[in-house]
């Protein structure tokens, strides 16, 4: 079967498109016959070797396939052939087949095509448990949503929403803001602004009534986290997704006790590994919420898998004008 390939760890523009066996499903895993993978960010740290958990050379990229089971292992149950299903796999999605363990994989409601589930697949689940999980949202509280234009921003936004939440949404390019208004934002916060450190609490403040936000969800790290802490309400809480600013920020312990706040940490691949059954509670949610008209998975751009240099790259330049990039092996290329 035809495959991406990762023969060193390096720049994006050394994967290629490789001829490797079709696997065998074991007996907790399904075959898997990929018909849309999602290129994520966190696939140029795997790619790059820059990422905390790396597979052994040479492997295949590609976190959380959608397609259908072509064939289950001898303990599987609750699953079988002709399924659809989203599946969270750490690497081997971008091929045509892959396996997965069947525990990691959940049924698509039938109106959710495999592309805009893959488009879903590590934005939805990842902004899920930053608000349900660790930042233990209630309705009625206010939401700072950092990096709102990005994949999991516009997931957080939506989810965050229909969760009954006011949502604040901070974005780094003011011509981003018409999209984070369009998927369900109640008002835009410039993190491009001068001053950052005192700009974002006063932008809060006047877009929530004088109040500062309940709860915070960065994917961003940087001065916007700097800020943000500032920009938090007594009791608030601050969870740290990702470092897409590029400098990983510190706290001083005083601060979080002066202002009984807190800060926690998201890696929901632990989740995956220690709590398979909260992630499917997490996808039973995200799908009910689809299926009930809350979420709209941004359109995405989709490339065949003999394109995946390219979809890499065109995570890493941000040239994909603010969509998901998908491939899809069963196309052309």
């Amino acid at each position: 079967m035809r495959a991406a390939l990762v023969r060193g760890f390096g720049p994006v523009e050394d994967v290629t498109l490789g001829e490797v066996a079709a696997p065998m499903p074991g007996p907790d895993e399904i075959l898997l016959r990929v018909d849309a993978v999602p290129v994520n960010f966190v696939d140029l740290l795997v790619v790059g070797g820059t990422y905390q958990f790396l597979p052994k050379l040479p492997f295949t990229p590609g976190k959380g396939p959608a397609g259908t089971i072509l064939a289950c292992g001898a303990g599987v149950t609750g699953l079988r052939p002709g399924d659809r299903v989203l599946a969270m796999a750490e690497i081997g999605g971008y091929a045509e087949q892959v396996c997965v363990r069947a525990d990691q994989a959940y049924r698509l409601p039938d109106g959710l095509s495999a592309v805009a589930a893959a488009s879903m697949s590590l934005a939805y689940d990842t902004a899920w448990f930053a608000l349900r999980e660790r930042g233990r949202l209630a309705g009625g509280e206010t939401v700072l949503v950092l990096g709102a234009s990005g994949a999991v921003g516009i997931a957080a936004i939506q989810l965050a929403k229909a969760m009954g939440a006011r949502v604040l949404a901070g974005v780094s390019r003011p011509e981003r803001g018409a999209a984070v208004l369009e998927a369900g934002a109640d008002a835009v916060i410039d993190l491009s602004v001068p001053d950052l450190r005192d700009a974002l609490r006063e932008q809060v403040r006047a877009a929530n009534g004088g109040d500062l936000a309940d709860l915070v969800i960065d994917p961003i790290g940087g001065d916007a986290f700097d800020a943000a802490l500032r920009a938090l309400a007594w009791c608030g809480r601050l969870v740290v997704v990702g470092f897409a600013a590029g400098r990983i920020p510190s706290v001083k312990a005083n601060y979080l006790l002066v202002k009984n706040i807190e800060v926690s940490g998201l890696q929901i691949s632990d989740y995956r590994k220690r709590r398979p059954e909260r992630v499917a509670e997490c996808f039973a949610e995200i799908f009910r919420l689809y299926e009930q008209g809350h979420l709209h998975p941004p359109e995405a751009v989709t490339l065949p898998l003999a394109e995946a240099a390219r979809g890499l790259a065109m995570v890493r330049d941000r040239a994909s004008g603010g969509r998901r990039v998908v491939l899809v092996p069963g196309a052309e290329g």
